[in-house]
């Protein structure tokens, strides 16, 4: 395959950035995204030129880490996967292939396509954990779980925190990753005892990173490698709604 690359450039998080063009030839279809920028970066290494900076770590859709906008979807058109999965056969010889990174205020670029997702960490500090004791591991049965509630704290821990939603999102939401922290712990009895302090610190830790509103329209949903459902955006409303009110109710 012969494709032509648009790549945003950028030499760091206060330079400003720029969108080169590159030929990418003989690309074998069977060749994973990134294995075919590997394969571009070898060849501008030989030509003593700088290599695309781009992340990634398991290639194997687990890490959320190879987070790249391809024609101006996180992750590509392809639902329910991560760049590292995309492969160049869904493209055609010839086709022109827009490659930017994530973009959002919380989300700087540290390099070409490189952003910082510590936001992201804050966030979790801020309550996405429980306080229980660690060490041994306890029988399986000795804390019992309705199946309802235990197939949906796992679809909740299936996040991988990529920041997909955050680019998908006009607004630059959280929402949709907040919220499946917040659920995936909420659904447990483990995470009752902190429900509310959890809620109120995720939330107010998202606002002041800067991230936006959520205002429905599901975007974030469409481009999650995932697929968290939005359903877990209202169960998050009304944990916070809630929590407020009884913030206020003790409050002095």
């Amino acid at each position: 395959m012969n494709l032509t690359l648009k790549v945003w450039r950028q030499a760091g998080p206060k330079a400003q950035g720029r969108i080169e063009t590159y030929d990418a030839k003989e690309i074998p279809e069977e060749a994973s995204f990134l294995e075919m920028l590997d394969i571009v970066n070898e060849r501008l290494v030989l030509k003593g030129e700088e290599p695309i900076h781009f992340d990634h770590d398991c290639r194997e859709g687990i890490c959320g880490t190879c987070s790249l906008t391809i024609n101006g979807i996180p992750h590509g058109k392809e639902r329910g996967i991560t760049t590292c999965q995309v492969h160049m056969r869904k493209f055609r010889d010839g086709d022109t292939i827009w490659i930017e990174p994530f973009r959002a205020n919380p989300f700087p670029v540290i390099r070409d396509l490189i952003v910082d997702r510590e936001a992201f960490d804050r966030i979790i500090a801020a309550g996405g954990y429980v306080d229980v004791r660690t060490g041994s591991a306890i029988d399986a049965n000795a804390v019992p779980i309705p199946k309802d509630k235990a197939d949906a704290s796992f679809d909740a821990a299936a996040c991988i925190g990529c920041g997909a939603c955050v680019a998908s999102c006009k607004n630059a939401s959280a929402m949709l990753f907040v919220a499946a922290k917040v659920s995936h712990l909420g659904h447990l009895p483990q995470g009752q005892p902190e429900r509310d302090r959890r809620v109120l610190g995720m939330v107010r830790q998202m606002d002041a990173e800067g991230f936006g509103n959520c205002t429905n329209q599901y975007e974030c949903e469409a481009a999650c490698p995932k697929e968290i459902s939005v359903e877990h955006i209202a169960r998050l409303n009304r944990d916070y709604t809630a929590a407020v009110l009884r913030e206020q109710l003790v409050a002095p």
